[in-house]
């Protein structure tokens, strides 16, 4: 991802450092994300029904944890993993369990997952 920083810097001809500009854009991301609409008043729809709702992503905790603060999902949800913060990444089926047992829930029990990456949500 550094060379995303590489290229704003050459293409606007900014003094930062490539450093300086990745810091600067993973301090700032997590305030910039913003749920689609619906997202929210789904979940909660969700819970109200009776369902539990986890929440799994591959991340730097630092990013994950603060998306999913500033948008509302932590709170929205049942439980969380977030890979960094864990030490494993998805697909490993270790990430899914701790999520559901802070949703206190068991992989054992069955449920449902949606996701947006067929290797790392279905694999």
């Amino acid at each position: 991802m550094q060379r995303l920083a590489l290229d704003v810097r050459e293409h606007f001809a900014l003094s930062e450092s490539v450093e300086e500009l990745w810091a600067a854009y993973r301090r700032r991301m997590p305030d910039l994300v913003r749920c689609y609409p619906g997202v929210l008043s789904g979940i909660a729809g969700l819970r109200a029904a009776g369902w539990r709702v986890g929440i799994v992503t591959n991340g730097m905790a630092d990013n994950q944890l603060g998306k999913l603060h500033r948008t509302g999902l932590a709170d929205a949800a049942d439980g969380y993993a977030v890979s960094g913060a864990e030490g494993i990444r998805k697909p490993e089926t270790g990430l899914f369990e701790i999520a559901a047992q802070r949703c206190g829930a068991s992989l054992a029990l069955g449920g449902w997952m949606v996701g947006d990456n067929l290797v790392a949500d279905i694999e």
